[in-house]
């Protein structure tokens, strides 16, 4: 039945993890060339300080937690109501269905999805808006 999401699924995983590999290749190199360049200006007095942060002195919150735990919430989402919509509207729903049936299913999982995905990222945003307004006051 969720047939249609595997193939897709498995090409961005694949994807992803190629990406990621070349990315920490390269984030290895200009870490070693940035520690290289810090050696020469390091001093034994620079580590005795301790560091203080706060949300002023950190401009630029990355929210991708946030999105991501948002898109997979809603995908969840679109799933439960695909499954609802299918089961209250088709007769005979987990049984064996005929082609135009099952593809009707498929249209509505499809569909779902989509929409609980976009939801979740709209209400990600919202949030992240919310968030920077109030850093701002």
């Amino acid at each position: 039945m969720m047939d249609f999401i595997m193939v897709p699924a498995i090409m961005a995983i694949i994807t992803l993890g190629i990406y990621k590999l070349f990315e920490l290749f390269v984030c290895k190199k200009e870490r070693l060339l940035i520690i290289e360049k810090m050696g020469e200006k390091l001093l034994p007095e620079m580590l005795e300080h301790k560091i203080k942060l706060s949300l002023a002195s950190l401009p630029n919150i990355s929210f991708s937690g946030l999105k991501w735990g948002c898109l997979l919430l809603g995908f969840g989402f679109g799933m439960l109501l695909a499954h609802q919509i299918c089961w209250s509207t088709l007769p005979g729903y987990m049984q064996d269905l005929s082609y135009e049936l099952r593809s009707y299913i498929g249209l509505v999982y499809g569909g779902s999805i989509l929409f609980g995905g976009g939801l979740g990222l709209l209400v990600a945003f919202v949030i992240e808006l919310w968030i920077q307004k109030r850093k701002k006051e």
